[in-house]
């Protein structure tokens, strides 16, 4: 059953996107899918009856939106369109949230379709000449950051990135 749920955000989600035709609906379609996402993503929780996983939703999701909007103040970026408050990109913030919180709380399988359509609401900001790229990733990397900092994982494995003093990759842990 939660598989299904899960399937079938996944297609009305797909939906959405490919029934847009003109730019406008492409941009109505990354409005709509940067409440969906972190909406979807609270749902499994609750269907999951994670109640811990509820909590730390809405504090990394809060400390990204807080971060996301305290930013566009500090910065005020001018946009490519020509209006201000550009970096960074809050839609990008938002939908990227609940991508990043469901693949720190339950694993990357969990999480691979919300950040493509996470990826989906980024293009959309840069083709309605609202963001930059530089701003769509700045989003994306403050909720990553939150949910890294303020998530617990769920499951018995977890992967995460790793940074030392010159090497990047990957640290991989179990629990037994």
């Amino acid at each position: 059953m939660k598989s299904r749920t899960g399937l079938a955000v996944t297609v009305l989600s797909a939906m959405l996107i490919w029934s847009s035709a003109d730019a406008g609906s492409v941009e109505t379609s990354g409005d709509v899918l940067r409440l969906a996402i972190p909406a979807g993503a609270y749902a499994v929780a609750w269907h999951r009856d994670d109640d811990e996983g509820r909590k730390q939703f809405l504090k990394s999701f809060t400390a990204t939106v807080a971060t996301a909007y305290a930013l566009k103040k500090v910065v005020d970026r001018e946009r490519p369109n020509g209006k201000d408050e550009a970096f960074p990109s809050g839609h990008a913030a938002t939908s990227f949230a609940g991508a990043a919180f469901l693949h720190r709380r339950y694993g990357w399988q969990k999480a691979w379709p919300a950040y493509l359509l996470s990826a989906y609401v980024g293009w959309t900001r840069i083709d309605a000449d609202e963001h930059d790229t530089v701003d769509v990733l700045a989003g994306a990397a403050i909720a990553f950051g939150w949910n890294w900092l303020l998530v617990d994982p769920r499951g018995r494995v977890q992967v995460t990135p790793a940074v030392s003093d010159g090497a990047v990759g990957l640290s991989f842990a179990m629990r037994w």
